[in-house]
């Protein structure tokens, strides 16, 4: 089986607006277009406000791109409706209960953060509401027997290695600092990293979410004698702790952080500067290389580039509609199309294992060069 309508069709302003004005719906932060007028939706769970919105709108928006496209020729047609999280865990199960109960909601592309999805996917499971997460990595959510968790990407025990061997192969970097934000993800990421380095760590330090002051840490990593530090979590703490570094003299200490932190708001909190030369790894494939017209069809519908995660949630908004396609319009067997499906997307070939995680892994690094975040390698 193959994807039809992969990102073949330039979307133009007038086709988004003409598919947003008859689908779609409202919940949490709001959807696009009429609650009422699609029989069938697809939610969205994450964040589109808080610290982190900028991932959360990036996989959004590629979810709405492949809605919007089917739409436009669709006999009846499919919605989005979102839900904001915020990216607090604390939220997520309310806000799971909500989705759950909304029998016009098919599927949900999310939870984006792998907190958030600890806390709301056993409501997910009992609902039987099958989910694909084009983001969340940590590798533990896989193994809670959750029937409807789908991952479509590579999860952190494939890009935690990765960017150890970035960071010992390309980088040779011999003394190496470890900072994590003590969130699933972060703390997670972290300690993958730390146990391939092995002797390379020659510190460790924790921070939390929406921390602003670094100088305890920047002390630490400075005292080290470091040559790089390795930060895992969400880009508005980690840029300004980049800043910080900086700002105390530690401009030569190389900074290599994960998928959380690839967002420009890295370099907004940071400053062009101090963000200059970081490296981003992400177990997410450059919009210039994915399949189809996908990045040019992005760019015409919403007046940017695509960001991390959007081709991902492309994806795995198109599975969902070609089980819709297949008349699979009840949850149970929507999950089970999911969990059969073999398909060619824009980021890779899809299928997923028992444990719901995609066959097809890439895992990618970029650097920070001139303010703007760019492809450097792939890490095999």
């Amino acid at each position: 089986m193959r994807f039809q309508r992969m990102a073949r069709m330039t979307v133009t302003a007038a086709v988004v607006a003409l598919a947003a004005a008859g689908c779609g719906s409202s919940d949490g932060s709001g959807g696009s277009g009429d609650a009422g007028s699609c029989k069938y939706q697809i939610g969205y769970f994450g964040a589109l406000t808080g610290d982190s919105a900028n991932l959360g709108i990036n996989i959004r928006n590629g979810a709405k791109l492949a809605i919007d496209q089917y739409n436009k020729d669709a006999k009846d047609c499919v919605g989005l409706k979102e839900f904001d999280s915020a990216g607090d865990p604390a939220q997520a199960p309310g806000l799971a209960r909500k989705a759950v109960t909304d029998k016009t909601v098919l599927g949900i592309i999310g939870p984006a953060f792998s907190g958030e999805s600890k806390a709301a996917n056993g409501t997910f499971d009992q609902g039987k509401l099958p989910i694909i997460t084009a983001s969340a990595t940590n590798p533990a959510l896989a193994d809670n027997g959750w029937k409807i968790f789908h991952r479509i990407l590579g999860n952190d025990a494939s890009q935690g290695p990765a960017a150890a061997r970035y960071i010992k192969d390309v980088m040779k970097a011999p003394k190496v600092f470890v900072v994590d934000d003590a969130t699933e993800y972060g703390k997670g990421l972290a300690t993958i990293v730390k146990s391939d380095l092995g002797s390379a760590v020659i510190g460790t330090d924790t921070v939390q979410a929406k921390q602003t002051d670094f100088a305890a840490t920047v002390t630490k990593i400075k005292a080290s004698g470091a040559k790089a530090f390795f930060y895992g979590g969400y880009y508005a703490e980690g840029g300004l702790l980049r800043k910080q570094l900086t700002d105390a003299g530690g401009k030569d200490i190389v900074m290599v952080a994960a998928d959380g932190v690839k967002d420009p708001g890295f370099v907004k909190a940071a400053g062009q500067a101090a963000a200059e030369g970081t490296i981003l790894t992400c177990p997410c494939l450059p919009p210039s290389k994915t399949k189809g017209t996908f990045a040019a069809d992005y760019k015409a519908a919403f007046k940017v580039d695509a960001g991390t995660y959007s081709g991902e949630a492309f994806d795995a908004a198109t599975v969902f509609i070609e089980g819709i396609k297949a008349g699979k319009t009840t949850r149970e067997a929507l999950n089970d199309f999911i969990g059969s499906f073999h398909g060619e997307g824009v980021t890779k070939s899809i299928a997923f294992d028992a444990k719901g995680e995609v066959t097809d892994k890439v895992i990618w690094a970029y650097k920070v060069k001139a303010g703007q975040i760019v492809e450097e390698q792939e890490i095999k």
